[in-house]
């Protein structure tokens, strides 16, 4: 296909080469709706060169002490944020986000996954006991597991692929990443500082591409034993049903549905800024998003005057623009699927308080043909509408009032998923009572987003299977045995 300006053309990262693909996908850059990039367009034959680059460097990378594999990641790190304006100014333009964004989470947040893994991998300890009647002694011992199949998504694209490698390579395992074809220049970038970094060839290999082409010829091949995905639970499934035939152990993280309760004696002054930032930071293009508000009757009507005029403050534009708070949506098909909710929610009789089809947009001229769309606040929707039953990933929130304790607790848990929730109260019995009942996977009270890697992070229900953190990816990531010794 021809194009009128020169374009990024990326390829392959494959036993510490880039190698040229047959056939290319076009990727867009989503505040002007131009392309910005060609993303090979991979398939089996890529992925098993891939996978058998991985299982070469296996003996020599896991052999390694968890010391030199620290370095070398820890290096990695150096690299990247010695590089941290250019992969920000590159997912800004891939992903549509804010460069602010980019700028102070998403690239950032990559360094600190890779030091976060170079620190705590060697700080892991086995276990033992001793049966003096029997003579015995037991131990555990962990090593690495072979290739890792990784398959990140378009959402915060280094951020989410990193908060894989890190673990996969700290443990001593060797890769196979497939990045979401949509945001992959920022893996690209940092396949070129690999070598530079110490990484031996084959110990990281980067497969662009489909899911449906790319993915699944990792999922189902045979020498790849570990599969970490994040994503949409649809594609999870069909993850769970390729990997069955072959026993692999899998971590998947996906949707969610997440609530926030505001119950009446909630501080304002915190909980309104916090939460317009957890319905609509990176055009709530965030799993952890909240896009349902509980209100406790009693403020219902001051919460809801107070939230919708933050909400019409935040300002839509052009990502580059450093005060820009949303930038555009991943796609044009992403965004007509999260405005087809808010047409489905007036539909059933919901009221739109600002945003889509309420306010008007101006945009830069430039970015007239990107996929924009302002934050959106809906109130009056019931509780089985698909607006507050799906997952809707953009810059929607729905706000409803509630009477009791035990009602919102109902309420917050009939959903399918199960990964975050908010709670924000001044009454500490509470809380605690409150977050131990909901069926999330993270709760935060009284903030959002605060996260500490040492602990578990991963849904429940239909958001996840297992999780993710210090500890919890270095047992993914290993292969424990228990050795008995009699003396």
């Amino acid at each position: 296909m021809a194009h009128s300006k020169a374009v990024l053309v990326l390829e392959n990262f494959i036993a510490g080469n880039f190698v040229p693909c047959s056939s290319y996908i076009d990727s867009y850059n989503p505040s002007t709706g131009d392309v910005y990039c060609r993303v090979p367009d991979s398939g089996k034959e890529e992925v098993e060169a891939a996978v058998k680059a991985a299982k070469n460097a296996f003996p020599i990378w896991s052999s390694k002490s968890p010391l030199e594999r620290s370095q070398i990641l820890n290096k990695l790190a150096d690299l990247i944020e010695h590089d941290l304006e250019a992969f920000a100014q590159a997912e800004s333009k891939d992903q549509g986000k804010t460069i602010t964004f980019a700028r102070t989470v998403d690239i950032p947040r990559a360094v600190y996954n890779f030091r976060f893994f170079a620190s705590s991998i060697l700080h892991h300890t086995t276990e033992c006991t001793e049966m003096a009647t029997m003579g015995c002694v037991h131990y555990t011992s962990r090593a690495p597991v072979g290739v890792a199949g990784l398959i990140s998504p378009w959402n915060l694209p280094l951020y989410l692929l990193t908060w894989k490698i890190a673990p996969a390579i700290a443990c001593g395992n060797t890769v196979v990443a497939k990045p979401s074809e949509m945001t992959s220049v920022t893996a690209w970038m940092m396949c070129k500082l690999l070598e530079k970094a110490g990484v031996p060839h084959g110990v990281v290999n980067v497969v662009f591409g489909m899911g449906t082409k790319a993915g699944e010829a990792l999922v189902c091949h045979p020498d790849v034993p570990l599969i970490s995905f994040t994503g949409s639970t649809l594609t999870a499934q069909r993850i769970t049903e390729k990997s069955a035939p072959h026993c692999k152990r899998l971590s998947l993280e996906l949707g969610g549905k997440n609530p926030a309760i505001i119950f009446d004696d909630a501080d304002l002054a915190q909980c309104i800024p916090t939460t317009l930032r957890s319905s609509f930071a990176n055009q709530g293009e965030i799993c952890l998003c909240t896009s349902r508000i509980f209100v406790q009757r009693g403020i219902y009507s001051e919460f809801l005057k107070r939230f919708v005029a933050e909400a019409k403050k935040w300002k839509v534009g052009n990502p580059s623009d450093p005060t820009v708070d949303v930038g555009a949506l991943i796609s044009k098909e992403h965004l007509e699927k999260v405005r087809s909710y808010v047409k489905k929610a007036q539909a059933e009789g919901a009221r739109v308080l600002c945003g889509e089809g309420v306010d008007s947009l101006a945009l830069p001229a430039g970015n007239r043909k990107g996929y924009f769309m302002l934050p959106t606040v809906i109130a009056e929707v019931k509780d089985e509408s698909c607006c507050m039953q799906e997952e809707i990933f953009g810059p929607v929130t729905c706000v409803v009032a509630f009477d009791t304790e035990e009602e919102v607790i109902e309420r917050a848990n009939s959903v399918k998923y199960g990964l975050a929730a908010t709670v924000w109260s001044s009454n500490v019995g509470r809380v605690h009572r409150v977050a131990k009942r909901l069926q999330s996977g993270l709760v935060w009270t009284n903030c959002w987003l605060v996260r500490d890697l040492n602990l578990p992070f991963g849904g429940m229900k239909a958001s996840g299977v297992g999780r993710e953190g210090a500890k919890d990816s270095y047992e993914f990531f290993t292969e424990v045995k228990t050795i008995t010794i009699k003396h």
